[in-house]
């Protein structure tokens, strides 16, 4: 990858990173189902007149915007509301590449490397840590609906791992359009009949909150994402997503002050090594190996001198 590649890539990491920071800002003033169908609502609208419906079947969409939209955001949100950190979602919400792991292996008969199946162990085991404790934080309760919201984000990465070649921001507007109905409906039904005041009454940060979660971290953010698929290699670019939750923890603890205890730092560590091992371990022992290949052939030169 280029200098420019590399610099939109770490430019998708910052904002999908800040996003839950954001998302946490927009929750002090609208409730989190609300919310969540609003910031699909913005993207959906405007964008489908001008985006061409992607050519996959109508079931890839509708699977995709209730598990991902509806299913996945909805216990997401609902979580950060009131039981867990932006930090501590941004980084049990990667739970995702463990779910996709396994569910492909499952399911589609990939097979499980010996490096991901190390990884996916190391991150378990920080995963169980965050079950095993119950501080400021996340709550039990917290914990358990983002790693559910990860497993529906999972299910989503298999249907999309099946439709090679389609644009990803287009796929993403017309998923767009699933959400907001079934949300508002939720909303209505969990959280208040009086949906109209609570809009009339929302201040400005709620709703520069929808307006970055809606257009920079989904159309922006995602429209940069799939251009550097198209232009390198999934292994090139999928890397990068490692440094999410660790921009998400940083931002979190910059603009909204939390703070880790001990066994939580412990956990996220082996979450992120983990999870680095899993997607980046075959590339780094083979090269460790290639190194090692290399330093063997010097020594004979080396000691004929």
């Amino acid at each position: 990858m280029n200098a420019k590649s590399i610099a939109l890539a770490l430019t998708v990491v910052v904002i999908w990173g800040v996003n839950f920071s954001v998302i946490k800002v927009g929750l002090h003033t609208l409730p989190p189902i609300l919310f969540s169908g609003l910031r699909f609502l913005i993207v959906a609208i405007p964008a489908v007149l001008f985006v061409p419906r992607p050519r996959v079947p109508l079931w890839q969409l509708l699977t995709v915007g209730l598990s991902l939209g509806v299913i996945k955001f909805s216990l997401l949100f609902v979580a950060m509301d009131a039981d867990a950190s932006a930090g501590i979602a941004s980084l049990l919400l990667q739970a995702q590449v463990i779910f996709t792991i396994l569910l492909s292996a499952v399911l589609l008969r990939e097979v499980v490397t010996r490096a991901q199946g190390l990884g996916l162990f190391i991150a378990l085991s920080g995963f169980a840590l965050f079950f095993l404790t119950t501080t400021g934080s996340a709550t039990l309760t917290g914990v358990t609906m983002i790693v559910a919201a990860a497993f529906f984000w999972a299910i989503a990465n298999l249907v999309m791992k099946q439709m090679p070649g389609v644009n990803l921001m287009h796929f993403m507007v017309w998923v767009s359009l699933i959400p907001p109905l079934p949300l508002f409906a939720l909303s209505y039904l969990l959280e208040s009949q009086h949906p109209l005041q609570l809009l009339q009454a929302t201040p400005l940060s709620g709703w520069l909150s929808i307006a970055y979660v809606g257009y920079i971290s989904t159309l922006v953010a995602f429209a940069l994402w799939g251009w550097l698929l198209n232009q390198h290699t999934s292994a090139s670019v999928t890397p990068f997503a490692l440094l999410i939750p660790i921009v998400g923890m940083s931002a979190a603890s910059i603009g909204l002050g939390e703070r880790l205890s001990p066994i939580e730092w412990v956990g996220a560590g082996l979450i992120v090594v983990g999870l680095t091992i899993s997607v980046l371990g075959a590339r780094l022992w083979r090269y460790l190996m290639q190194v090692r290949k290399a330093s063997a052939k010097k020594a004979p030169s080396a000691s004929a001198q």
